[in-house]
C-alpha cells in the first residue's frame, strides 16, 4: 500500500538541514522527490562524518527515497531543463537567499507561469521579507533573534548550545511540510497554485508558544530558571550518584505526591504547588540530595511501576533500544543498496490504512537513492 502522498511530485532543490528533512518528511509519506543537485558544488551533508559504507550518515538519512539529477543551473539550458521538469511536479522546494531563483530564471513567477496549479516553497533564515531577508544565518541565530536563546539555559551559564536544530527542523522543515499540505488542500479546492513563504525565525518566535503568551500579553519578561518549566520549579534534571541523569516532570499535584512519598520526603509535597520561588528551590535542593543518593538504574527500577512523570535521561543508543521506542518502529533498517541494512530513524506519524514504516521506508535507501538521472 503506498502512502498518504503518492500522487505528488517533488522538486527539491534544497541543501544541508532544513528542506531536506521537510522532503525527507514528504517523500517517508509517499511523495515521489526529485532531488536537484549541482554536480560543481558539493553539499556539505555529503562529505559530514561519519560516514556509514562510504556514505555521509546525515546524506544517507535525508535523502532516503530521493531520486537525484545533477545539474549546474548556471549552465546554458538548465533553465530550459527545469521549466520542462516543473510541468510535471506538483511542488518545488528552495533554500536559496530571496531573489536567487528569479536570477536564474526559475522563479517562482516563471515556473507559475508553466504550471499555474504549482505550490512553491522558499525556507530562508527571515523570510522574503523584511530588513533581514538577505543576511545570512544558522540556527543558533535564529533561536536567538527569535528569543527562545534568552529563556533556556541556566541563571548562571546563560543560553545553551542546543543538541538538535531547532529552527531548522521545528521552524523550517516542520512548518515548511505543513505549509505545503495546507497549499494542496487549498488548490484541490480552486485549482490554485500556491507561494508559501517561510521564515525560519519567525517559525522558531512561535514556538515561544506559552513563554510568548506569558511576555506579550501578561507582561512578564521571560527569563532563565524563573518560569514553571525552564528551571524555575522543581521540574528539572536531576544528577544521579554515577553522574547519569533522572527527569522529573511531576507537576499535577497527583504526580507530585506520588514522587514525593516514592522518594520518602513526603513532608515536602505541600510546597510542589506553591509559585513561592524560595519554596521551589528548596524542593530542588530536597531533590537534588535525595536522587544523589542512587545510581540511574536504581531509580529506574524504583520508577518503572509509578505513574510520577519521573524518567532517565538516555543517551540515543539508548533511546533505540527502549522498548517503547522500539513497539513504535522509531529505529528501522533501510537497503544501502547493497542488500545490507543502514539503521535510521523512522517515520514518527502513523498513519492507519498504511503499512509499517519498517516494511514501506526500509526500502527507500537503495537504488534511488545517491542516483543522478
Amino acid at each position: 500500500m503506498a502512502g498518504p502522498l503518492t500522487s505528488l511530485k517533488v522538486l527539491d532543490f534544497s541543501t544541508l538541514l532544513p528542506g531536506p528533512y521537510a522532503t525527507m518528511l514528504l517523500a517517508d509519506m509517499g511523495a515521489d522527490v526529485l532531488r536537484v543537485e549541482a554536480p560543481d558544488r558539493v553539499d556539505l551533508t555529503r562529505v559530514m562524518p561519519p560516514h556509514d559504507a562510504g556514505v555521509s550518515t546525515a546524506h544517507g538519512f535525508l535523502n532516503r527515497g530521493k531520486k537525484s539529477l545533477g545539474l549546474n543551473l548556471k549552465e546554458p539550458g538548465s533553465r530550459e531543463k527545469v521549466l520542462e521538469l516543473v510541468k510535471n511536479h506538483d511542488i518545488v522546494i528552495e533554500q536559496f537567499r530571496p531573489g536567487v531563483m528569479d536570477r536564474l530564471g526559475i522563479g517562482y513567477e516563471a515556473l507559475k507561469a508553466v504550471n499555474p496549479r504549482l505550490i512553491y516553497c522558499s525556507i530562508t533564515g527571515y523570510g522574503q521579507t523584511g530588513p533581514y531577508k538577505d543576511r545570512a544565518g544558522h540556527d543558533i541565530n535564529y533561536l536567538s533573534l527569535a528569543g527562545v536563546s534568552s529563556h533556556c539555559g541556566r541563571a548562571d551559564s546563560g543560553p545553551p548550545p542546543m543538541g538538535i536544530q531547532i529552527a531548522d527542523v521545528a521552524g523550517g522543515s516542520h512548518h515548511a511540510v505543513m505549509g505545503i499540505l495546507a497549499a494542496v488542500i487549498h488548490r484541490q479546492q480552486t485549482g490554485e497554485g500556491q507561494f508559501v513563504d517561510i521564515s525560519m525565525t519567525d517559525a522558531a518566535f512561535a514556538l515561544n508558544a506559552m513563554a510568548g503568551a506569558a511576555c506579550l500579553a501578561g507582561g512578564q519578561e521571560q527569563k532563565p530558571e524563573r518560569a514553571l518549566l525552564n528551571g524555575g520549579s522543581f521540574y528539572d534534571y536531576y544528577q544521579t550518584r554515577d553522574g547519569r541523569w533522572l527527569s522529573v516532570g511531576s507537576l499535577e499535584p497527583q504526580f507530585a505526591s506520588r514522587l514525593f512519598h516514592t522518594l520518602g520526603i513526603s513532608e515536602v509535597t505541600s510546597l510542589a504547588m506553591s509559585q513561592n520561588p524560595e519554596h521551589q528551590q528548596h524542593l530542588k535542593a530536597v531533590l537534588k540530595e535525595k536522587i544523589a543518593e542512587k545510581p540511574l538504574a536504581e531509580w529506574q527500577e524504583i520508577f518503572a511501576d509509578e505513574d510520577a512523570c519521573v524518567e532517565p535521561v538516555l543517551t540515543i543508543s539508548e533511546a533505540a533500544e527502549h522498548p517503547q521506542l522500539k513497539a513504535r518502529d522509531m529505529v528501522i533498517g533501510v537497503d544501502r543498496g547493497d542488500g545490507t541494512q543502514q539503521p535510521q530513524i523512522g517515520f514518527p506519524i502513523k498513519f492507519e490504512k498504511t503499512p509499517s514504516e519498517t516494511s514501506r521506508i526500509g526500502k527507500m535507501l537503495g537504488a534511488d537513492n545517491d542516483r543522478f538521472l
